[in-house]
């Protein structure tokens, strides 16, 4: 497998997907929840008839994908749950959450990207995706469906990383800002580390994916004293943040190297 090159300024907001989309603008007239009988019916169509098989499909064929320890998730039994995983894969990312959650149906929070993709974009929905609001109106909208969905005891997942870098072997450095959600829902984390490793056969990498968790919110310092939410926020991330890093060592091929640019003085 031949290994490029791709230089990078800025871990957090650099982006490298080779997606050219100009996304539409999600704002308080978009619906985030349609579950009438033909939304119901539309979701189970798109998802469980056409993605769900066909992407399952495609992933043991071209990545020979495997999930290892996906029987923690067990651990939040009926519960709804937020999944975190690291975004290096444009193709396999949509499918990974739902072999990773089955047979629980995922909602996945994206770019407004994703829903601007003509014809496909509408069926996007379909599939589980939630896209970013761009104002409070659509935030209110945004936060209700999120609530709705771990409600319906459904797993929602996070990208926290937010760009695509492809075939990253390391986990970057994310904000901590969307763990206030399982914090004021009071309900599980969980996360998937996406792994590269040399097949024994066929061309491009074999995926393997480590799944950990369940991880709570600390009410409490090591004194006893009571955390802050802001604090509560931060240490969870840490902690999921610190095991990501540690299954990513787990990466044994390099398809990309990243380099970091030297900052100018001018």
């Amino acid at each position: 497998m031949k290994q490029k090159t791709i230089y990078y300024t800025d871990e957090l907001n650099d982006e490298f997907s080779s997606a050219q989309i100009t996304p539409r603008r999600i704002d308080g007239n978009y619906r985030y929840i349609r579950d009438g009988f033909f939304g119901r019916l539309a979701h189970i169509f798109a998802y469980r008839v056409v993605a769900e098989p066909l992407g399952f499909l495609g992933m043991k064929l071209i990545y020979h994908h495997r999930i290892v320890n996906r029987k923690v998730l067990k651990q939040a039994g009926k519960s709804g749950y937020f999944l975190y995983g690291n975004h290096t894969n444009a193709g396999a990312d949509p499918f990974v959450p739902s072999y990773v959650a089955f047979p629980r149906a995922p909602y996945v929070i994206v770019h407004p990207n994703n829903v601007s993709i003509p014809v496909v974009g509408p069926v996007i929905h379909y599939l589980g995706a939630l896209p970013l609001p761009d104002d409070k109106e659509a935030m209110k909208h945004f936060t209700e469906a999120i609530r709705t969905r771990i409600q319906q005891k459904k797993p929602v997942v996070i990208y926290p990383e937010a760009h695509i870098w492809p075939y990253y072997t390391d986990i970057r450095p994310f904000k901590d800002t969307s763990f206030q959600y399982p914090l004021s829902l009071d309900v599980p984390v969980f996360c998937f580390t996406n792994t590269y490793r040399k097949k024994r056969l066929g061309f491009g990498p074999k995926m393997v994916t480590y799944v950990d968790g369940p991880f709570y919110p600390k009410k409490c310092h090591e004194d006893g004293t009571p955390m802050k939410p802001k604090e509560q926020r931060k240490e969870l991330r840490d902690r999921v943040y610190e095991t990501m890093k540690l299954r990513a060592q787990n990466n044994s091929v390099v398809l990309i190297d990243y380099i970091k640019k030297e900052q100018s003085d001018d």
